[in-house]
């Protein structure tokens, strides 16, 4: 891996302009070897054991392709499964096992949250437990954002020794809880079991000197318990991510960049703004379900002469595939699809699209498998594929790369690296 240091070192000056478009959990799986004879009318399986990206019909992007390099990238290593967090900062160019940066920090930033740096954040869910106290439903059917503020209010009261409790909303079933005090620690264990049938699990020490913050988190988890007894489906919470903040080179100190973030969810708006991105706000019609992929694809347009790097991130494929739901993950894929023309409108530089993990329906969560990359340039080498696929970007000149190289490549299209060595 290079180093960060020895980037910073071949910088140099450009114009030119570069858009990275994350279909967050792009990756899949075939639904089943011989295609389905249960999808809608409207999902059209090409059959022979097509993924959700193989399976949607993007001629915008298949044609892209047939002038780009394409490959797969591997987010942290082989076998490994990504978390959202570390698959992105791998997408930045970052080790993400070098730099690791819990989920609580990415929340909290993510909403605006105000991090002293001795504060403690996790990432929550509201979850569902019944009568024996196992875990039903990890995201207590994603309930509704109003429901989501009047129960972190009430949490927000709870009380214990040796800190601070501060809790905040998120979205739907996703909350931040804070811990501010002296000599906390973020050495702990998360309580999400990731898996139905089993209770949540107790806060554990991951390092001696955190023993004082495990007992006042379970304290907190305990009185949650109680609070939430009467409002089932959220009638319990999961914390995940326990972090303090981390000090991170920013895009600009490294890469010269000045570049925006279009993201709908907090966390990648946390993430984006960890490594030093404005955060753009993106106009939606209906606040309460968040701007669309079309208002996202607009604010890029608008804010085009601003920046020399976008960052665009579409939520709703991760989403799908977590729910299990094949054809939806199409649905959204066909979506992005159909606004590639008003990026390319737009004559950038250099464009990537990819996934930070994948999030096969099959499995219905993140998995191992490398995401299909797709990277057009002026200066890249066309590999006249005309397929945006797993497969197809298996037969591409990138081969299975590691993502952190990723960030190389675009700065090398566009023209923002110098020559290494005499």
């Amino acid at each position: 891996m290079v180093d960060l240091d020895t980037i910073k070192e071949l910088v140099v000056e450009s114009s030119a302009k570069i858009v990275l478009v994350v279909l967050d959990g792009l990756g899949g799986l075939p639904l089943e070897p011989d295609g389905p004879d249960t999808l809608p009318e409207d999902v059209m399986y090409r059959g022979g054991g097509t993924t959700e990206l193989e399976t949607a019909r993007t001629p915008n992007l298949d044609s892209l392709a047939a002038r780009s390099s394409l490959g797969l990238a591997t987010l942290v290593a082989p076998g490994l499964t990504p978390g959202s967090g570390p698959g992105h900062l791998a997408l930045f160019g970052y080790d993400p096992l070098q730099w690791l940066i819990g989920r609580g920090v990415l929340e909290a930033l993510g909403i605006g949250f105000d991090l002293h740096d001795s504060d403690v954040a996790a990432r929550g869910n509201f979850c569902t437990i019944d009568a024996h106290g196992l875990v039903t439903d990890r995201r207590a059917g994603r309930i509704a954002t109003e429901l989501n503020v009047e129960l972190c209010r009430q949490l927000g009261a709870i009380q214990v020794s040796g800190a601070q409790v501060l809790v905040e909303p998120v979205k739907e079933h996703r909350f931040v809880v804070v811990f501010r005090g002296e000599g906390l620690s973020d050495q702990l264990s998360e309580t999400d079991p990731q898996q139905l049938g089993v209770p949540p699990k107790p806060v554990q020490v991951l390092a001696p000197t955190a023993a004082p913050t495990a007992r006042l988190v379970n304290d907190f988890l305990a009185q949650a318990r109680h609070v939430l007894a009467a409002h089932y489906p959220a009638n319990m919470v999961l914390l995940r991510g326990f972090a303090k903040h981390p000090n991170l080179p920013t895009f600009k100190q490294l890469y010269g960049l000045h570049p925006a973030c279009i993201a709908a969810y907090p966390m990648y708006k946390g993430l984006a703004k960890l490594v030093g991105m404005d955060i753009l706000p993106v106009p939606a019609r209906d606040e309460a379900h968040g701007p669309t992929i079309a208002e996202e694809f607009a604010t890029l347009a608008a804010n085009w002469q601003r920046y020399d790097f976008f960052f665009l991130h579409v939520k709703q494929t991760d989403s799908a595939g977590e729910d299990g739901d094949f054809a939806r993950k199409v649905r959204v894929i066909e979506e992005v699809d159909r606004h590639i023309p008003e990026l390319l409108a737009l004559n950038p530089d250099v464009v990537v699209v990819t996934g930070d993990h994948s999030t096969p329906a099959l499995l219905q969560m993140h998995s191992w498998h490398p995401v299909p990359y797709l990277l057009y340039s002026r200066y890249c080498r066309p590999d006249g594929i005309a397929e945006f696929g797993e497969r197809a970007c298996a037969r591409g000149s990138l081969g299975n790369f590691a993502a952190a190289h990723g960030l190389r490549l675009m700065l090398a299209n566009a023209l923002r690296l110098t020559k290494y060595g005499a």
